[in-house]
């Protein structure tokens, strides 16, 4: 049985943004630039997703598998289903979002605006001249980590138009967001506009309980990785073990050890991403070898991750060619699927160096 995304449940609460997370979209979103929906409507309802999500899990004491499989033939969790159901709900509530697929449920189809009079729609679309996105998302990456309570992450990714696919992801990509659930639940979120392609913008925003109920706040305006010299260096192996038969890889693990770099890897991708953006250092490694083939899609994962770490000063590259993951070419299906080294711009020239020749 394939996972289905037919809506049964009530839209979550829309969750507020307080006056300084507001300002700050507003300095960034001005409306001379003509992105009003998404300033006032789009990112406020994937931020609500991201918070639905986290109640949705918090709640879910129990996990376990839903006895459905994604169209991949991957086995899901409920909490996958959990989650996945939370977002779409989030995203019928948004008139200028057309368009969503997902890693569950890999298919592009039209967002059903459920509960939103078609008035309302057509009005919210007039009003900001035809403004409309796509939104590609993994619900829940990291799931197989999270029974036993490790921080996961929710990963959506933000187009111009009615599709992400046959897209340039360097011009039609012009957001990523990240949801982090952990201790605190908190998101990073990339913007790059048409017309910024050498630039971009980062911030971190965290989800509060206040007497009023929940809210989003603003934690880090500015979110990049830091200049040398580096106090601490991180490194993050995935699947440390293809080290075994990957020789380029497995001389890659002991010049870090030999270097004094920190181990940090977690096994979420989420979490081991953005650790390197809080510490302001750190190279993510997830390479492809002949035994240990590509696992991680473009369109859910390494498009909108890419993004992230370009905003931040960073660079994102495949571990085969060494191409940037960010390029003109986009993808032609959902389960296109490559590796990735991400990081500090320096770590990852060195390891592309080593890994592609």
């Amino acid at each position: 049985m394939t996972a289905s995304h037919s809506l049964k449940a009530a839209a979550p609460p829309a969750i507020p943004l307080t006056a300084a997370l507001n300002t700050h979209l507003a300095s960034l979103l001005p409306s001379s630039i003509s992105r009003d929906s998404l300033r006032t409507s789009v990112l406020p309802s994937l931020l609500t997703a991201i918070a639905a999500t986290s109640t949705a899990l918090r709640n879910a004491q129990d996990v376990s598998l839903a006895g459905s499989s994604n169209s991949f033939g991957d086995d899901q969790l409920n909490v996958d289903v959990i989650a996945e159901e939370a977002i779409r709900l989030c995203l019928a509530q948004c008139p200028s979002v057309v368009t969503a697929s997902s890693e569950e449920d890999p298919v592009e189809r039209p967002v059903q605006h459920t509960g939103l009079p078609f008035q309302v729609v057509e009005a919210e679309q007039d009003r900001t001249h035809g403004e409309v996105y796509t939104v590609a998302f993994d619900p829940l990456d990291g799931s197989s980590i999270i029974a036993p309570n490790w921080t996961v992450g929710t990963i959506l990714s933000l187009w111009d138009g009615t599709t992400a696919l046959h897209a340039s992801p360097r011009e039609k990509q012009i957001g990523a967001v990240l949801g982090v659930y952990g201790p605190r639940t908190t998101a990073v979120v990339a913007l790059r506009l048409p017309g910024q392609e050498e630039k971009g913008v980062c911030f971190e925003v965290g989800l509060s309980d206040s007497p009023q109920g929940q809210e989003w706040d603003l934690i880090r305006s500015s979110v990049s990785y830091a200049p040398p010299p580096f106090k601490t260096r991180y490194f993050a192996p995935a699947n440390l073990r293809s080290a075994n038969t990957h020789a380029a890889y497995a001389k890659l693990i002991p010049h870090y050890m030999a270097e004094n770099y920190t181990l940090r890897y977690c096994g979420g991708l989420v979490p081991d991403v953005v650790h390197a953006l809080v510490k302001g250092h750190g190279v993510y490694l997830s390479p492809v070898t002949e035994t240990s083939k590509a696992k991680l899609r473009r369109l859910y994962e390494l498009f909108p991750l890419a993004l992230v770490v370009e905003c931040c000063g960073g660079q994102a590259v495949d571990p085969v060619t060494g191409e940037d993951i960010l390029g003109d070419k986009g993808v032609e299906g959902c389960d296109e699927r490559g590796g990735i080294v991400c990081g500090t711009a320096e770590e990852v020239e060195y390891a592309k160096e080593v890994l592609c020749g």
